[in-house]
């Protein structure tokens, strides 16, 4: 397994975080947050680069609200400077995990998505029931308060893996502790917390297709899909048709 070193300076670079602001204000430049840092943008920005490189960076506590659509559920974001590091983290470790990603892991991925999940699901149906000429079955589930259990230490080991600039590991501790309990659980609204938890359910997505031998297995975050032409197969565990 490819391994990855000196990635903490790309991180920081004042040039990366400059895109990671632009990636981060994109749809969002009418927020208060965000008027904010843009009045000194430069000055802003320097003290990002300065607190990363001298690792004396401490995210801002936590804004938290209740969204209904339909599900009620309780958001938290972090404060658009520290928007702006996790993009700048994410734009330099996220394609080291992303190629290891199954093809139909569907979130939080570029070309991929709600839309991109759907047409697997119509391809896999069509081949499952020949056309919709025969029966098919389909397993269908989620993994109950997902985001509240992830634990930290089993999420910075998978990340140990491929990572081992120290540095790195540091920043994405501090970046997990912001949270409400300690070593467990990460905030619904970061970009980090959605890319952490696609990548905290690969080694499950390998364990459906390559131990399960389940060819027809979508996920997307915390909900998967398998469908298999006997219904056998789903409740026994595994069966690749």
């Amino acid at each position: 397994m490819k391994t990855y070193n000196n990635l903490y300076d790309k991180i920081c670079s004042l040039g990366n975080l400059t895109l990671a602001w632009r990636k981060a204000r994109k749809g969002k430049t009418t927020r208060e947050d965000v008027i904010e840092f843009e009045k000194d943008l430069v000055k802003n920005l320097l003290m990002l680069h300065y607190e990363l490189k001298k690792k004396s960076y401490q995210p801002e506590p936590l804004i938290t609200f209740v969204h209904r659509d339909p599900k009620t559920r309780v958001i938290s974001k972090s404060d658009f400077r520290d928007r702006v590091v996790h993009h700048s983290l994410i734009k330099i470790i996220g394609p080291i995990f992303e190629k290891g990603f199954i093809f139909d892991s569907c979130a939080n991925q570029k070309g991929k998505g709600t839309l991109f999940a759907i047409k697997r699901f119509d391809k896999f149906s069509r081949k499952v029931t020949n056309n919709f000429t025969n029966c098919g079955f389909c397993l269908k589930a989620d993994i109950r308060h997902y985001f509240q259990n992830i634990r930290h230490d089993k999420l910075i080991e998978i990340i140990r893996r491929k990572i081992k600039d120290e540095k790195v590991i540091w920043l994405i501790a501090q970046i997990l502790r912001n949270t409400e309990k300690e070593g467990i659980g990460m905030p619904l609204g970061n970009l980090t917390s959605q890319f952490f938890a696609n990548l905290y359910l690969n080694d499950l997505d390998y364990f459906v297709k390559y131990v399960l031998r389940e060819k027809y297995y979508i996920r997307y975050v915390d909900d998967f899909v398998i469908l298999n032409r006997r219904r056998a197969d789903l409740t026994a565990g595994g069966g690749g048709d």
